[in-house]
């Protein structure tokens, strides 16, 4: 997040900027009309946002107009691997604002304020633009970078899930958030493999779209990339997210439920992470999942999805089917689509279950997902408890796009047996399902007794206590304050926004700072001052809290490092790419 540039108006003088970049990859949300009808356009960053006010709030202004010019946004080729650097250029800003009358309708253009941005693992200059103040006192700067040639959805490959996954890891340290512009044909399945790509992600990887181009006059493409943009630039929600008519959802929960309605997604088995309304932005903290293991952020760009079908089971299909399906050249998974809650046709001979049998017996991973929108695949009738006695992995409530990127992520990963994926299917790995709870026959642990500070909520209370617990390293009691309490006060900060890993920095405790970290605190939280755990720790000489908190994915921003106290971190401390 960066700090207020000089020369801006003298009423946004003292909010702060978060950074977000924009993945341009294709759809119907860039397209124009053309001689043979809608076709993807580029340059969306001048032609669509900059002319509209609640994308631009004009600080790009110069006393000397640029002469006219495309803002083109910056061309994504296909990635490659590359070193990160650290090195960055802060522009100087302009020194007068016109108004934004005056500078739509002149012919000359602002020059836009630059960002820095890998592209292909080269660092370049992109322009970018600045919403106006959020509801939350917090500009928004982002810039774009656009696939060549842009893509159509409905063509979509796991090779260039790939490239956006590339396009996410190198930029992963010079901006807060990102979005994704995708089209809507397979925008549930991209999410769903995005969210098993990324591993330790600890910032918002938004994909959004549209069911018009946003150059029509009735569209949802500027709710749906606004939403998108606000969330990404304010929340730490460190999930792959589809962002579609006012709702954040889990990516990997989704579906397409409508081909032309603007409610074209839905999450039926779980609900969403953050609503948009009249009032704001409504998180829904507990939901959101957070890195628990000390690793920082990683990319696996590898997607089995040759070796893998899907088959939709239907009243009358022959035996014979599945098994031409099943013995298809180097078939390696099957995501079965069944009836209801994971029932297949049996008849008089079960031949349709023997058949499936000798696929498993052969090596083939055969998954039971639910054609249902909504439930569970559950073995309560004798059909689908026959597919279980012959290895069937039981999807529970998976949507078969998840169930696919699932499958597919799995039989890419080396040196796993068949038992070894069946256990991790089994398993929820990124949020994608609900695992079945076993009955718990004890009281959750009461809550902290706060009559005693009659002035704060029993969570500004319990938070008191535990930053007094962080301070005097008490291991036990932050362990007891944070037991049951569904991660609350993780994101509970005090009055100049430290939360509890920013206490933990200061207080140099190791042991405090793992626990914490391992229960899901985000790394990447700001205080008021803008200011980062790590920050924190490197001032204040806690070099054993910082090591931690780099192990976990931290990492200084442009703006910090800038910074005279800790410019030597540039050279000591350059950032690590991980990949698979």
């Amino acid at each position: 997040m960066v700090p207020p540039q000089v020369g801006h108006a003298e009423v946004d003088a003292g909010l702060p900027e978060s950074r977000v970049l924009i993945i341009g990859t294709g759809g119907t949300i860039c397209m124009q009309d053309g001689p043979d009808g809608l076709a993807p356009s580029g340059g969306f960053l001048e032609s669509a946002m900059a002319p509209r006010p609640t994308f631009n709030d004009m600080s790009g202004l110069d006393s000397e107009f640029a002469p006219l010019s495309p803002c083109a946004s910056s061309v994504l080729p296909h990635p490659s691997n590359h070193p990160h650097q650290n090195h960055t250029h802060r522009p100087t800003l302009p020194s007068r604002r016109d108004s934004l009358t005056h500078s739509l309708t002149d012919k000359r253009k602002p020059r836009p304020v630059k960002l820095q941005a890998y592209r292909q693992g080269e660092l370049v200059s992109i322009d970018s633009l600045r919403t106006p103040p959020t509801a939350h006192q917090r500009h928004i700067r982002y810039g774009i970078v656009e696939f060549d040639p842009l893509l159509d959805s409905s063509s979509i490959q796991a090779g260039d899930w790939a490239a956006m996954a590339a396009a996410v890891q190198e930029n992963y340290h010079l901006f807060d958030g990102f979005v994704i512009l995708h089209g809507t044909d397979s925008l549930a399945y991209t999410a769903s493999a995005l969210s098993f790509m990324f591993s330790n992600l600890g910032k918002p990887v938004i994909l959004t779209g549209s069911q018009a181009p946003i150059f029509a006059l009735q569209s949802d493409a500027v709710d749906n990339l606004l939403g998108s943009l606000v969330i990404a630039g304010t929340f730490v929600v460190p999930e792959v997210g589809l962002f579609f008519h006012h709702k954040l959802y889990r990516g990997n929960r989704t579906t397409k439920v409508s081909a032309a309605s603007f409610e074209a997604f839905a999450s039926p088995n779980c609900e969403p992470l953050a609503k948009v309304n009249g009032l704001g932005i409504s998180v829904n903290w507990p939901l959101v999942l957070r890195p628990t293991s000390i690793a920082g952020f990683a990319v696996n760009r590898h997607l089995d999805t040759t070796h893998v079908a899907c088959l939709r089971i239907f009243p009358g299909i022959k035996p014979e089917m599945v098994d031409a399906v099943l013995h298809l050249p180097d078939l390696r998974g099957l995501i079965l689509e069944t009836f209801g809650m994971g029932n297949v046709p049996g008849g008089v001979d079960g031949r349709l279950t023997q058949v499936i049998k000798a696929a498993v017996a052969r090596g083939v991973i055969v998954v039971n997902v639910s054609q249902c929108v909504s439930g569970f695949v559950s073995p309560v009738y004798a059909p689908g408890t026959q597919l279980g006695r012959v290895g069937v992995i039981f999807g529970l409530d998976l949507t078969a796009e998840a169930a696919l990127a699932k499958l597919s992520h799995l039989l890419a990963l080396p040196s796993l047996s068949n038992e070894d994926i069946a256990d991790r299917f089994s398993r929820s790995l990124r949020g994608e399902m609900t695992e079945i709870a076993h009955p718990t026959f004890s009281h959750p642990s009461a809550p902290l007794d706060a009559s005693a500070v009659t002035r704060l909520t029993p969570q500004e209370s319990a938070f008191a206590a535990l930053g007094y617990a962080i301070q005097n390293e008490e291991v036990g009691v932050v362990r007891q304050l944070l037991e049951g309490e569904g991660g609350q006060l993780l994101k509970t900060a005090d009055y100049a926004g430290n939360t509890a890993v920013h206490l933990a920095a200061v207080s140099g405790s190791t042991e405090i700072m793992l626990e914490l970290l391992k229960r899901g605190a985000s790394v990447h939280e700001r205080n008021r001052a803008d200011n980062s755990p790590l920050f924190l720790a490197t001032l204040s000489g806690k070099e054993a809290c910082a090591q931690l908190l780099r192990s976990a994915g931290a990492h200084l921003s442009v703006e910090e490092i800038e910074r005279g106290p800790l410019a030597k971190y540039r050279r000591e401390c350059p950032p690590k790419e991980h990949v698979f």
